[in-house]
């Protein structure tokens, strides 16, 4: 995470420990999906979240299904990057050049990762309820919840390393979780995803993240990289 990680994370046992539980976890899940032990479980949720009436339609009236649509753009690749960009513009301007370049590393890398994993697991998407957007890609991991977590928690903890309040930190690093969990959360509600394609992707782009945190804080501290503050 260019020039964005918290003091301690180069020397902090938990990053660490974090991003081998997230690795470990996606294993699992990656495991259960192939071999087909998560299918009630996914179906169960899937359907738990359609109308008893019309399985084809999500729950809820018509202005929650447009707030779904609304909330799962903030997580397409066009918006991510779009987002994307405007922070590396802003790195350019202040003259981090190798923060912005390592923030375009960890974003478009995470694409790569992501669309690596898909044609690997090649599984199709939920066929048991009605699509209520368009999709063009296989199903696991979800790139919109991958590509959330690694675009906003990163600008997350940019905002949050610039900050000297630890109040407006933590409310910066929740606040880009919170965008990522709503993202993933309202793939599962419009059928486009199984839940656990969801997991899968917040753990792999979450272990991505971090490994983005962990990499620009070893070369600062070899002073490789300018600290946060330079300009």
């Amino acid at each position: 995470m260019p020039a964005a990680v918290p003091r301690d994370a180069r020397a902090n046992p938990l990053i660490l420990s974090l991003a081998a539980a997230l690795l470990f976890v996606f294993g699992f899940v990656a495991q259960e999906v192939t071999e087909g032990k998560t299918s009630a479980f996914d179906r169960f949720i899937i359907l738990s979240l359609r109308d008893p009436a019309n399985p084809s339609l999500p729950f809820g009236p018509a202005w929650l299904q447009e707030a779904a649509r609304d909330v799962t753009s903030l997580g397409s690749i066009v918006v991510l990057a779009i987002i994307t960009f405007a922070a590396v513009g802003y790195l350019f301007l202040a003259r981090k050049h190798v923060a912005a370049w390592l923030m375009l590393i960890a974003m478009f890398g995470g694409i790569a990762l992501n669309d690596l994993l898909k044609a690997a697991f090649a599984r199709p998407r939920p066929d048991i309820v009605t699509h209520a957007v368009r999709v063009f890609t296989t199903s696991f991991p979800s790139g919109h919840a991958s590509l959330s977590a690694i675009t906003y928690l990163t600008i997350g903890a940019l905002l949050a390393q610039s900050n000297s309040s630890r109040k407006v930190s933590i409310y910066f690093m929740a606040l880009a979780a919170f965008l990522t969990v709503i993202v993933g959360t309202s793939r599962i509600y419009l059928g486009v995803h199984y839940p656990t394609d969801v997991l899968g992707g917040w753990c792999i782009g979450t272990a991505w993240a971090i490994a983005c945190w962990i990499v620009p804080a070893r070369l600062q501290a070899t002073g490789r990289i300018e600290p946060t503050g330079a300009s």
